[in-house]
């Protein structure tokens, strides 16, 4: 089988690198049209053109292999006109993850740029919402770089003069950062935040419900893990300087994977225990990893642990409205290989009762609104009987107590 040709770093029509190419340079527009998304979708006609049209593949928000932001037509109408120097800082996400993870990619170019700026411009990911910041993006860009105003592009608009950095961070194999864009989080972001907060912290997302990618049994976990000293932390809770505060004193953290993660790794250090417990089956996990890997120069404990998947109806899918039951046997075990607690703990997953239960206390209904995956089913009984077999292996293979009987001659 032929091999794919190498991509060229140097190439912004081919996906950012984290070691570097277009992902680590900056381009510098006279005269910039500025094009947001007319409609909804995935992928969206939108972006940065040159004065003269042409499109400047620099500005493309990126995701895993493809770009999420193509090529626009040339505005029929330019009417508003944005003077001074702005550094394009692409995609504005509503969603807090992906406003961390893409909206946030080209904010290392503050630390390269000669002479100062008069703010960032963004284009917004829905059209037609208006140009709303929202108060933690608004909080992000000051912990960043205090007091930089924020444009938000809702019809074409024509810049004097546009920086446009490369994309140094994101989803797919930029997930890791390029190394301009570590150093840029690492010098500036959040410096002045002091330490404040507990020694131990697990990270919950059991306040979002189970509809916003939460887990079957989080609230026993959380009980579980306070009997071991840790406190429970609710992110969404606490506006973003907390949740620094509270990060950066943790010597212990566990944490659901999710957005929190993301936030984390901007301000750990390698000293940091962290493990990761897994809430879903997606790639997207292992990326998270790689993210607190690089950024904290760490490697984090990841633990899957899901027992089974929740999905609604019978022949349901896996989607945003399914849910993860977490099996704490496995992450007791999991936790006290790593050092987070006592090497005695011994954990027990759900019995049919316990599970039931979790589940009116959710106000729903085992029987009729969620059933179990048919691919969890099937590798919950692979297990069980993986299980069953090492558990005869174990007895056949024992020493018994029994002397052997000697005869006389």
């Amino acid at each position: 089988m032929a091999q794919a040709p190498e991509l060229d770093p140097n190439d912004p029509t081919t996906q950012p690198q984290p070691d570097g190419g277009w992902s680590e340079g900056l381009d510098r527009l006279s005269d910039a049209i500025v094009v947001p998304p007319e409609v909804s979708g995935f992928t969206q006609e939108a972006g940065v053109l040159h004065s003269d049209g042409r499109y400047c593949p620099q500005g493309a928000l990126w995701r895993r292999y493809r770009p999420l932001t193509t090529e626009p037509p040339m505005p029929e109408k330019v009417s508003e006109v944005l003077s001074g120097r702005w550094l394009w800082g692409g995609v504005l996400w509503a969603h807090f993850g992906h406003f961390l993870v893409e909206s946030t990619a080209r904010l290392w170019a503050l630390n390269h740029i000669d002479g100062p700026i008069d703010g960032v411009l963004f284009i917004p990911k829905r059209p037609r919402v208006g140009d709303q910041i929202r108060g933690f993006q608004r909080d992000f860009i000051d912990l960043m770089h205090p007091g930089l105003p924020i444009h938000v592009a809702t019809d074409p608009i024509r810049v004097e003069e546009l920086i446009v950095p490369g994309q140094g961070f994101g989803l797919g194999p930029i997930t890791q950062g390029t190394q301009k864009f570590r150093d840029a989080i690492h010098a500036g972001f959040g410096k002045a935040v002091e330490p404040d907060g507990p020694s131990k912290i697990y990270i919950s997302r059991s306040a979002l419900g189970l509809g916003k990618g939460g887990m079957l049994g989080e609230e026993r976990l959380e009980d579980l893990l306070r009997a071991e000293g840790y406190d429970i932390f609710h992110p969404e809770k606490y506006n973003l300087e907390t949740q620094l505060a509270r990060y950066k004193a943790a010597s212990h953290v566990i944490a659901a994977d999710g957005s929190a993660l993301h936030l984390y790794a901007m301000v750990g250090r390698p000293e940091q225990k962290v493990a990761m417990i897994l809430r879903r089956k997606a790639g997207a996990t292992n990326l998270l990893a790689k993210n607190v890997a690089h950024f904290c120069r760490c490697n984090p404990m990841v633990i899957d642990a899901l027992y089974t998947e929740w999905v609604r109806g019978e022949g349901g899918k896996s989607n945003r409205l399914s849910f993860g039951e977490l099996d704490h046997a496995v992450i007791g075990r999991g936790l006290a290989m790593g050092g987070f607690v006592r090497p005695d703990v011994d954990w027990s997953r759900a019995t049919d009762e316990e599970r039931a239960q979790m589940f009116r206390d959710k106000g729903l209904d085992q029987a009729g609104d969620f059933v179990e995956s048919e691919e969890y089913r099937k590798r919950r009984r692979r297990i069980m009987r993986q299980e069953r077999r090492a558990r005869r292996a174990a007895t056949e293979d024992a020493p018994t107590d029994q002397t052997p009987e000697i005869k006389a001659s």
